[in-house]
């Protein structure tokens, strides 16, 4: 009998089907064969019992895919716009850039993986090489977060709302959902999909709106909406975030638009500590204020309905008002008060994913 989550071709892809020799049971677990016996179906196999690990633990085999992707890593970022839509539209140029990240794991609590983000940026000289003697940049970048079977989601619908859904717990069942934060920790996106064990490979994909990245919203103003295809799969070198990105025109009361489509291909590949130890020690001096800022955004995120975020107070985006904030490390209080104050009242959307 085929799980109910099994509805068409791609999701017979993320179905792991391993046969325990002798037993007759089938696992219905999505995680690959030699992952069986540390959820845990070894043992069932061996009582004749069949055993959804969904139901025990969160996966092993999809725990070690995601925190596989922490450690020190080369980045390379590539984006080319692919195919235009809108008629009249002229694609645009590619963006390509690079850096050195450190991925940390901040908090791990079995069915729960935090991972941030810190890049290390050197200068460069006009033909592109590095500079070596000028002075290296560390920058807080994004966080994804990590949760098993998880049902509360904030949706982005559009300028800068996102809308809070409840699944069902049978929509969720085996599945992991990352929510991805901006560098203030404030929301970017979240979506929830299944992690695949197969053919040697491992990967997790997913459809979701989210707003424009820095490399657009800096630039252009023709479109409001990024629906990403997020993919992220382990490779023997480190990892790749692979995205297939449709770039949408949205307005309350009507169809999306699609503008054009790019293809995003984000390589992380493994470095030695030594070239991301500056990011080490600015994140060993910093991750308490951070803890507090995280403390403080979980009682924004603490709702049931829109949230909605001002993009400036003062003419500053958040991020420069929590700056003056982490100097001094305040305290939880201080940064909720500032987070507070972008918090608004918005009217409820209607066109967010899953609405």
């Amino acid at each position: 009998v085929m799980p109910q989550q099994v509805r068409d071709r791609a999701d017979l892809i993320r179905l792991v089907l391993t046969l325990q020799a002798g037993a007759g049971t089938l696992c219905f677990a999505g995680v690959a064969a030699n992952a069986c016996e540390a959820c845990g179906c070894q043992a069932a196999a061996q009582e004749n019992k069949s055993l959804d690990v969904s139901q025990a633990h969160a996966p092993e085999a999809d725990r070690q895919a995601i925190l596989a992707m922490a450690g020190e890593y080369k980045v390379t970022f590539q984006f080319q716009e692919t195919v235009a839509i809108e008629p009249g539209y002229e694609l645009k140029d590619p963006y390509l850039s690079g850096a050195t990240e450190f991925v940390e794991v901040v908090e791990d609590r079995g069915d729960f993986i935090s991972l941030q983000h810190i890049l290390v940026l050197h200068p460069q000289n006009e033909d592109g090489s590095l500079d070596q003697e000028a002075e290296a940049r560390v920058v807080k970048h994004w966080r994804q977060d990590w949760l098993f079977e998880n049902q509360e989601v904030f949706y982005y619908d559009k300028e800068n709302n996102w809308t809070f859904k409840k699944l069902p717990e049978t929509e969720v069942k085996g599945q992991w959902t990352q929510k991805v934060y901006q560098v203030d920790d404030s929301p970017r996106y979240s979506g929830s999909a299944t992690w695949v064990h197969y053919d040697g490979k491992s990967y997790w994909e997913n459809k979701t709106s989210s707003p424009l990245p820095r490399r657009e919203y800096t630039k252009r103003s023709d479109y409001n909406v990024m629906v990403r295809g997020n993919r992220h799969e382990i490779t023997d070198y480190g990892w790749v975030h692979e995205q297939d990105n449709d770039k949408i025109i949205r307005e309350d009361g009507q169809e999306d638009v699609l503008l054009a489509q790019e293809k995003g291909w984000n390589t992380y590949t493994k470095v030695t500590d030594q070239k991301c130890a500056l990011a080490l020690t600015w994140w060993k001096a910093h991750q308490d204020f951070w803890a507090k800022t995280r403390n403080a955004w979980d009682k924004v995120y603490d709702r049931e309905g829109d949230l909605t975020l001002a993009k400036a107070i003062d003419k500053k985006p958040l991020f420069m008002h929590l700056y003056p904030l982490e100097k001094k490390n305040a305290d939880t209080d201080d940064i909720a008060a500032i987070l507070n104050k972008f918090v608004v009242n918005a009217k409820t959307s209607g066109s967010a994913e899953g609405k």
